[in-house]
């Protein structure tokens, strides 16, 4: 029989099919599918750079780079190397984990509470850092201006910030962080256009830095010394000299690559985001974009600043004690306003509100970006592990509890960051970032690619390379920065060494204890390591889970009540649902008979029904994991069609390119 007759009254030929028939529209299909896929992967990415670029970015860099050139810059584009690292090995790893949080991960590969518990607390001190640090740039920033009441106007954009961060979860956040990137990129390039144009293009910026000097230099019988307000002749040099380097090219190679790592595997912000890719070549594209992007601060940050010395020097290179005071109230130096500065000195009076936009757009990012992760870090681990019979629905109103403390700790923080001094503030958070973080790298890197590194030297390299970190961060707090004119307080044998260089050295004792102590110790079988690293990553066997943990008793069981968090059909109750977009049907309980798995599960369905977080679609998928069959049919899933081999080639030529275009960039201000 030649044909057959089909349900719908045709003929169709029964014995061939020919495969290479395929219509223009097919063509069209598949191609709009790949590039909606890769275009995710760019908004991906503009929502990272947004959140991981604030006002400390404006103030910090344009300050760093009036007062000493464009080396900073280079610590930006040091982080783009990472990102390869970031979107080819470590968030491939994690979303095999099946993990949402970083401390999570680290409980899977250990199955130690104690190190989870650990790595919560930095994170949460790392980003309490960076809230301190946008409060008070932006404070500056806007007080100078605007010229209003500064306690009112922050209170403003802080509590805009928090109220949709609340109600539209981590979807609103990364939409609005989209829009609020386009914002910052277009006005830092008018500006950026206007300042090129007013100090007669770029070769007017080259000639005319090393002259940027302030009028006034002394007072009375006392003389500044020359190098304290003479531009430094290497000012359009990334690699520095060794010795009188303010950052030598040994530390930026060395130093500044140990703290980007961190960046590259262990920044909750930015692996929460990639998390939420639907593929590989969604997070791939994503790393690229922000990538990109993270070449531009050079050009609208570090050399405006540079700009903006040219044009006033007497205000941003003042360095009479009290021409500065007389300035910016500060008698240290005012070079931190290089930035608001250039806004109200080049551009009109129409473009100034935009550019008043541009910086509020990069508190705003930051700060949602900063709300949200630590919501998802005290959420899943802490409050989980302290009432393991919490209903779905009291875990979604915990959430969105910590981002109401966190939002209120905020608004109290606004009026002392305001007074504080802030001319150093931005190499303060280098010095942070190079004590603290070198420690929680060397755990992760080896929690990844060296399987035989076990829980007590994870736990204790942790902890020694935190302690000896914090040592050294104090010292330099209590001692205070270095100046121009006094030297460094400090004594040798603790700050003499760069901060950079000890961040590195920090980075490979961390190291050391933690291998020295595994290699002593026994071992974690291969059966509980199955997709947690490197070696075993493709491995199909199903993984034991380390049953380490204890039970925390912080509430008794007769708390653990239905209705308690508004199960009850109360006037009340149903607002609350409305404001928070929860289910009001949901009302299951993640008992303690459930795995941590099913529980994760649980919160994040109930996330997308509630359409919070409709960016985690795939994630929650993932973290359904229960048993063999079903696991290995999602990892297929995941590996899908778009991780076909031409669009591998294609985002892979992207990123060579980019990787090219870095070395050219270093190669050209070498």
């Amino acid at each position: 029989m030649d044909s057959l007759k089909s349900d719908h009254g045709f003929t169709r030929d029964s014995s061939t099919v020919d495969l290479s028939i395929h219509s223009t529209m097919d063509t069209l299909v598949m191609t709009s599918y790949f590039f909606l896929v890769l275009f995710f992967g760019m908004w991906m990415g503009i929502s990272i750079y947004s959140s991981n670029t604030g006002s400390g970015h404006y103030m910090g860099l344009a300050g760093m780079g009036a007062a000493s050139g464009i080396a900073v810059g280079a610590l930006e584009w040091n982080t783009i190397f990472t990102l390869f690292v970031l979107g080819w090995i470590f968030v491939p790893m994690y979303s095999k984990a099946e993990v949402v949080t970083l401390p999570e991960y680290l409980k899977k590969r250990f199955g130690s509470l104690r190190i989870q518990f650990f790595s919560v607390c930095f994170f949460i001190l790392y980003i309490s850092s960076r809230i301190s640090m946008e409060i008070s740039f932006g404070a500056m920033y806007l007080k100078m201006v605007w010229n209003t009441d500064i306690y009112q106007t922050v209170l403003i954009v802080v509590t805009i910030t928090g109220l949709y961060t609340i109600t539209g979860g981590l979807a609103a956040v990364a939409y609005v962080e989209a829009l609020q990137a386009g914002i910052m990129l277009f006005g830092s390039a008018l500006l950026v256009a206007y300042a090129i144009q007013e100090v007669g293009g770029y070769q007017g910026l080259v000639n005319k830095y090393s002259q940027a000097i302030p009028n006034v230099t002394q007072q009375g019988n006392w003389t500044a010394k020359p190098q304290c307000y003479m531009p430094r002749p290497d000012a359009f040099h990334i690699f520095r000299s060794c010795v009188s380097g303010d950052i030598p090219w040994p530390a930026l190679i060395l130093g500044a690559t140990t703290v980007s790592l961190f960046y590259g595997c262990a920044d909750q912000i930015s692996v929460q985001r990639l998390l939420a890719g639907k593929s590989r070549l969604h997070m791939k594209g994503g790393c690229l974009l922000y990538g990109y992007l993270k070449l531009l601060p050079m050009f609208l940050m570090v050399m405006p600043g540079m700009i903006s010395r040219i044009l006033f020097p007497d205000q941003v290179a003042c360095v009479v004690p009290s021409e500065c005071q007389k300035f910016c109230g500060r008698r240290t130096g005012c070079s931190t306003l290089a930035y608001p500065v250039l806004v109200l000195g080049v551009m009109p009076s129409g473009l100034k509100g935009f550019m008043m936009s541009t910086v509020c757009a990069s508190i705003m990012s930051s700060l949602t970006s900063i709300f949200n992760s630590s919501s998802a870090l005290l959420t899943l681990n802490i409050y989980t592990r302290i009432r393991p019979t919490a209903t779905e629905k009291e875990i979604m109103v915990a959430g969105r509890f910590f981002v109401i403390i966190l939002l209120a700790v905020t608004i109290v923080w606004i009026p002392t960051m305001e007074v504080a001094s802030s001319e150093a503030l931005f190499e303060y958070m280098l010095v942070f970032k190079s004590c603290l973080t070198p420690s929680v790298t060397a755990v992760f890197l080896l929690a990844v690619f060296c399987k035989r590194v076990n829980e007590q030297g994870a736990f204790w390299g942790l902890t020694l390379g935190t302690t000896i970190g914090v040592f050294r961060l104090l010292a330099e707090f209590l001692y205070g920065p270095s100046t121009c004119e006094g030297g460094r307080k400090c004594p040798k044998f603790i700050c003499g060494l760069h901060y950079l260089y000890f961040g590195f050295l920090l980075f490979l004792i961390t190291i050391l204890i933690i291998l020295a102590i595994s290699l002593a110790t026994k071992p974690i079988r291969d059966e509980h390591l199955h997709g947690l690293c490197w070696s075993l990553r493709n491995s199909r066997q199903r993984r034991l889970s380390l049953n380490k943990e204890m039970k925390w008793k912080v509430f008794p069981s007769s708390t653990s009540q239905q209705g308690m968090f508004g199960e009850a059909s109360t006037c009340f109750w149903k607002l609350w649902d409305l404001f928070c977009g929860l289910d009001s049907q949901s009302g299951s309980e993640i008992g303690p008979g459930n795995s941590t798995e099913e529980k994760i599960k649980a919160i994040w369905e109930q996330m997308e029904s509630s359409d919070t977080s409709a960016s985690l679609e795939a994630l929650a998928r993932r973290m359904a994991a229960r048993k063999g069959d079903e696991h290995k049919e999602r990892m297929k899933d995941w590996s899908d069609v778009s991780e076909s081999p031409f669009w591998k080639r294609v985002v892979n030529v992207i990123g060579a390119l980019l990787f090219a275009l870095l070395i050219a960039a270093h190669v050209f201000y070498a």
